[in-house]
């Protein structure tokens, strides 16, 4: 029912900023519960931040409390990522994930519509 499509990744240096966009279409976003994850070549996808409905609630993983902030714009449909003093180890592809829960939810098996994925990569 909702599709999404994730964008602003790219290449940059240690220490530099993004802000990842999630772009939903095929239906409203307000009534989900959304979230980030990442994946690294070889390892488990990991859970990165999550923001509740109206966007008044989230949460991050330790690895980016402090340096990632979630947000999100129903009216516009969409859902931010904003990332900063990226590190190397930040280097994965980003998937945005939602899931019609009013819980958060930290399990990529609780999101039904996932996007296709952004990939940030970051040199030293």
């Amino acid at each position: 029912q909702v599709q999404l499509v994730e964008s602003g990744g790219g290449l940059v240096q240690a220490g530099d900023s993004l802000r990842l966009s999630c772009a939903g279409s095929g239906g409203t976003i307000s009534t989900t519960t959304m979230g980030w994850f990442r994946q690294a070549p070889g390892k488990d996808r990991e859970f990165v931040a999550a923001i509740s409905w109206l966007g008044q609630i989230t949460k991050y993983a330790d690895s980016v409390k402090g340096r990632f902030t979630i947000s999100r714009d129903n009216a516009k449909n969409t859902m931010y990522l904003q990332v900063t003093s990226l590190k190397p180890e930040d280097t994965a592809v980003y998937n945005c994930a939602a899931r019609q829960h009013p819980f958060l939810s930290t399990k990529d098996s609780e999101y039904s519509y996932w996007g296709q994925g952004t990939q940030v990569t970051v040199s030293s």
